[in-house]
């Protein structure tokens, strides 16, 4: 049964898929293992190994770990899924590339955080291996006291109704805290609802790739995730292992 994480992620992010063409192209010219970190309940690494990839799935939180295998399982889909965080894990294995989707580098409590992340994803490199992590600021250029929340979002699950809206930005940088009012509404129309803050770190692509470089890395040309108008764009930081 889908645990309500599971389905909280999903109502969050499981709707984006601006982002996979790219890692489609990165997963094919990497011609190895990949490793998708912050995997979430999938989106991202059900869809290629649906494709044939070698995939390996990190995530912090051991239900959406569960739930990404049970997906998988269902697919018939083999993906080594593990329960780790992404500043600590060991995993016994090299990979051809590792790929941080939808920001989630930006979850890792600054600097010191994404150093130590950047260092144990090197370990689990091979030689010439690529780390592509997305990167965004929504609110860049924008006035801190004028940024507004995010557009709501909104997925059904059986019969019930889940929706996210956010409701309030704090801008306090290089952080930044989302403030979300999740609401689940019964097949009666019973609601339940409560805030959920989400805290970011605004790290732009130099600090990632200067952090890269002093943990083992080379920096490659950066790519990029358009925008559209649902969803923000994201700038993609190339690290090859040196």
């Amino acid at each position: 049964m889908t645990t309500e994480a599971a389905i909280w992620h999903d109502v969050e992010c499981a709707a984006y898929d601006v982002d996979l063409p790219l890692w489609r192209e990165l997963a094919e010219a990497a011609k190895g293992p990949v490793l998708d970190i912050g995997a979430g309940t999938g989106r991202v690494s059900l869809d290629l190994a649906r494709r044939g990839y070698d995939v390996s799935a990190l995530d912090a939180d051991a239900e959406l770990i569960q739930e990404l295998s049970g997906r998988a399982r269902a697919r018939n889909l083999h993906i080594s899924a593990t329960a780790a965080d992404a500043r600590s894990f060991e995993l016994g294995r090299e990979f051809a590339l590792a790929i941080a989707p939808m920001q989630v580098v930006q979850l890792l409590d600054g600097s010191d955080g994404r150093r130590a992340a950047l260092a144990c994803i090197r370990r689990h490199l091979r030689a010439g291996g690529i780390f592509a992590a997305a990167l965004a600021d929504p609110f860049e250029g924008i006035p801190d006291d004028q940024v507004m929340p995010p557009m709501p979002d909104i997925r059904e699950v059986g019969d019930w109704v889940y929706a996210s809206r956010p409701i309030a930005v704090r801008i306090e940088r290089p952080h930044a805290a989302i403030d979300r009012l999740r609401q689940a509404v019964s097949p009666k129309g019973e609601v339940k609802e409560w805030v959920a803050t989400i805290e970011v770190d605004l790290v732009t692509p130099e600090e990632l790739e200067r952090e890269g470089r002093d943990c083992g890395f080379d920096v490659r040309e950066r790519r990029w995730i358009p925008e559209t108008s649902e969803w923000i764009g994201s700038s993609v930081v190339m690290l090859e292992a040196a």
